[in-house]
């Protein structure tokens, strides 16, 4: 039984799906795990991690405008709002996805369906770095 971690900074510009699987498939080949679970996770409470579509951009397009409309930036009953108009739209964006995935490893790729793939989902309208940390178990 093998393991190893790696932590992956991603760069946003603002609200928005940011596809990472590319980078996650190249760090996962360099390990020589042929057949595990890989973990995924983001260490904020205002970003997210989802597993989506990857091959109509009119997906995340949806996804973006169902989130706002579900979790609206500034609404009046907010009382978290040290950060601004959205911040506490950002921690529910957050809440109702999810800061932790499990993907299986078979044949020492990712067991992602045709169409899928890995993003992080920016809940804050500013630019960050956000830190997804990466963990792999197999042999």
């Amino acid at each position: 039984m093998k393991q190893a971690s790696h932590r992956m900074s991603v760069r946003t510009h603002g609200k928005g799906l940011y596809e990472i699987t590319g980078r996650i498939v190249e760090w996962l080949a360099s390990q020589g795990i042929r057949e595990g679970v890989l973990t995924v996770f983001v260490q904020h409470t205002s970003a997210s991690l989802v597993i989506q579509e990857n091959a109509d951009p009119d997906v995340v397009r949806d996804l973006k405008e169902f989130f706002a409309r579900v979790a609206p930036d500034g609404a009046s009953w907010y009382e978290h709002t040290i950060e601004g108009p959205d911040d506490m739209s950002a921690h529910i964006r957050a809440a109702l996805t999810a800061t932790s995935l499990s993907i299986p490893v078979v044949g020492g790729r990712l067991g992602l369906g045709t169409w899928q793939g890995v993003y992080l989902f920016e809940h804050r309208a500013v630019p960050h770095t956000r830190t997804v940390v990466l963990h792999v178990i197999g042999e």
